[in-house]
This record gives C-alpha cells, sequence and structure tokens, in this order.
C-alpha cells in the first residue's frame, strides 16, 4: 500500500511553490505535516488537514475559521487521492477567495507526482523480486513449482533455453561503466535475457539461445562503449533450468581456467575448452601427476620454451606438418628433428593418436605466455 513519505511530501512542496506566491503543505492520512515551505511546521499537526481527513472533502478555512483552529492559517486544503484512496491532504495558505481558481490544478499536480513516484516504486520492486527470483532460480533449490510459476508471471519466460555468458570487469571502472550498466545494456538490445550480479566485477548474462550472436563483434561493441571487460566465457545451448544451473558452473570454471592458463585470452567458448577446463577443475588430483609426467620430462630440458611452443602448435594445427611449420616459421625438417626430441625426452610419441592426446591435454594445464619459435 502507497504511503506518502517526507522526500516526496516535500518534493510536491518545492515543484509547486516555484510557481505560486503562497506557502504549501503536504500532510499524510494522519493529519502530520511531512512537508511545508515553512519547515518549523514539519511534523506537527494540522488541524484542517484533519477536517479534510475526516469528511473526504476540500475544506476552505478563512480568517476567522483559522483563529479558531491549532496551528492553522487560512486556506484550501483538498484531498489527496490516488487510486481512489485518500493518503493525504494538500493544503495552500492564503485567502480562499484568490485561490480557488488554481487549487484544483495544484492538486492534479501533485497527484500526478504521487502517481509517478509510486510507479517508480513498483518498477524498483519489480526489479528487485526478479533479480531475487533469478539468483533463487540458479541455485540448488531452483525447481520449486512455487518459484517457477512466480518467475512465469514476472514474465522472466524460464521454459526458454538459453546460452550463459559469465562477464569479468575490471574491479574499479574509471568511466563509470559497472556491472549495473552493462545489464541495463544488454537487457534493453535482447528481449527476454537475464542478468544476475554476483558482485561489481562480474555479471552473467543468460540469453534466448534463439538469439543468433557474433561473439568477438559483441566483445568488440562493449569495447566500444567504455566498458573495461577482462575476459568472458561463453557456454553452450542449456535446456530448461537443471542445464542452465550446470552450464552456468561450467562458464564460471572456464573462467577460472582462463584466468590462469589463458591470462591473455578475452574471449573464452566453451565449446573450445570443455575437455582441459574439466581437467582443471580436478588440477589437484593426484591422477593428473602421471598425465603431466610426460610433459615435466620435456620442460625440464627445454630452457628456452622452444619445444614447448613446437608442441602448442603442434596441437593447435591437430598435427599437421606443414600447417605447424609454416605457424612456427620453420622447414618441416626442423619440425620434425624437434618432434623427435619430444618424444624421445617425454617417452610418448606426438605423432600417435594417444600420444598427441596426452601431450595436448598436458599442454592445456600450463600457463600460456610467450614462447619462442
Amino acid at each position: 500500500m502507497f504511503e506518502l513519505d517526507h522526500d516526496l511530501a516535500q518534493d510536491i512542496v518545492d515543484r509547486t511553490m516555484a510557481i505560486l506566491p503562497y506557502n504549501v503543505n503536504v500532510m499524510d492520512s494522519q493529519g502530520l505535516i511531512l512537508g511545508s515551505g515553512e519547515p518549523e511546521r514539519i511534523n506537527t499537526r494540522h488541524e484542517g488537514a484533519q477536517l479534510v481527513l475526516a469528511n473526504g472533502r476540500v475544506v476552505e478555512i478563512d480568517e476567522p475559521t483559522a483563529r479558531q483552529l491549532k496551528g492553522v492559517q487560512p486556506g484550501i486544503n483538498l484531498p489527496l487521492l490516488h487510486d481512489q484512496r485518500l493518503i493525504g491532504v494538500l493544503g495552500i495558505t492564503g485567502d480562499p477567495a484568490q485561490l480557488r481558481t488554481y487549487a484544483e490544478l495544484v492538486r492534479m499536480t501533485a497527484e500526478m507526482l504521487v502517481g509517478q513516484r509510486h510507479q517508480q516504486a513498483e518498477q524498483q520492486w519489480r526489479r528487485q523480486r526478479c533479480d531475487d527470483l533469478l539468483a533463487l532460480l540458479l541455485s540448488d533449490g531452483g525447481d520449486s513449482p512455487r518459484l517457477v510459476d512466480e518467475a512465469q508471471q514476472m514474465g522472466l519466460k524460464p521454459q526458454l533455453a538459453r546460452t550463459p555468458y559469465l562477464f569479468e570487469l575490471a574491479q574499479e571502472p574509471a568511466s563509470g561503466q559497472g556491472v549495473d550498466s552493462l545489464s541495463s545494456w544488454l537487457l534493453s538490445r535482447y528481449p527476454d535475457s537475464w542478468c544476475v550480479s554476483s558482485s561489481k566485477s562480474s555479471l552473467l548474462w543468460c540469453r534466448p539461445a534463439s538469439l543468433s550472436l557474433d561473439n568477438p563483434r559483441l566483445l568488440e561493441k562493449l569495447d566500444g562503449q567504455g566498458w573495461n571487460i577482462l575476459r568472458v566465457a561463453v557456454g553452450g545451448q542449456a535446456e530448461g533450468l537443471a542445464g542452465l544451473r550446470r552450464c552456468y558452473r561450467r562458464v564460471g570454471d572456464l573462467l577460472a581456467y582462463g584466468r590462469d592458463i589463458l591470462p591473455d585470452a578475452r574471449l573464452l567458448t566453451l565449446n573450445r575448452y570443455r575437455l582441459p577446463v574439466m581437467l582443471w577443475r580436478h588440477r589437484n588430483d593426484d591422477a593428473l601427476d602421471e598425465l603431466l609426467t610426460p610433459l615435466r620430462k620435456v620442460l625440464a630440458k627445454d630452457s628456452n620454451g622452444q619445444l614447448l611452443a613446437t608442441l602448442r602448435s603442434w596441437c593447435d594445427h591437430d598435427g599437421q606438418s606443414q600447417a605447424c611449420a609454416d605457424a612456427l616459421g620453420i622447414h618441416r625438417n626442423s619440425l620434425r628433428y624437434r618432434m623427435e626430441r619430444i618424444a624421445e625426452l617425454s617417452g610418448v610419441d606426438p605423432l600417435r593418436l594417444d600420444g598427441m592426446l596426452a601431450l595436448y591435454l598436458g599442454v592445456q594445464l600450463l600457463p600460456h605466455r610467450s614462447e619462442p619459435a
């Protein structure tokens, strides 16, 4: 239920007195003055307002009547209505005969301000409730029929297939372009999206999977708008809330993997890094030591990082010798020598599928840095 407060009452007073040569008072539903051009009268009772509240009609007070009432001056007191409900009183000080001409216009303006403030409060409540619902829907207990039904009623469309994006922004954006403004920008341009922020530097955006989107171009556009985005992790299409929750966890791992292993990569997609991320998630398990042992033998003899750079390129080019040699800027014979050296040190043949896979997975768990050709 909407009620007048001091801020709204004083706003009505200030706006009205900017064009009227008379004092204005705004009283609540108990006759207490909340806003006034005479600050000393705020928080005092107005007997004229109490007459209006008791009778639900306009009350004019002339000089003789004012002398009989406490804390009252001559003027007109009008009921303030919102949705046909009496919520307060508007009082204009002066000769009633001179005030009648525009008293109704002043009341109309005041009621318009009340309506606008109520609408703003409703919108703010709705935004906050939607944020709370989204956080609950993405939590482990998010399949509650009551939550899903409320989400439907709020127009969130929980049944849509969605693709999650997890943005990591700079902690202190110099331009003021932070998480809230990014959320507003995305929601305004991509209908039926969800945005959930867990911190000042993190934003989860779940766009409808039916939307076609060029991810590099989106990142370029966001850069042009002034957002300092460090990196973004893009998941796959998720069906239903359970699928979206799983995918949300995956993009969280993907973002952390990129921060740890690929610090210079700003756009990470789950389709590209799904297997490395799965292994990285278990990076502290003893079983991974066996996977990394052959690669560690190579690194122990690779003081200048040349063999690791070669192995990365070999994996990036799917074992295609000419493409790998061209990317490294070396002759195929030099590439063959390096691959033989890798096989000798690691005890694993990178020319065989199982050997290439073992070395590939090990490489994906090493932090990436610039390496010589």
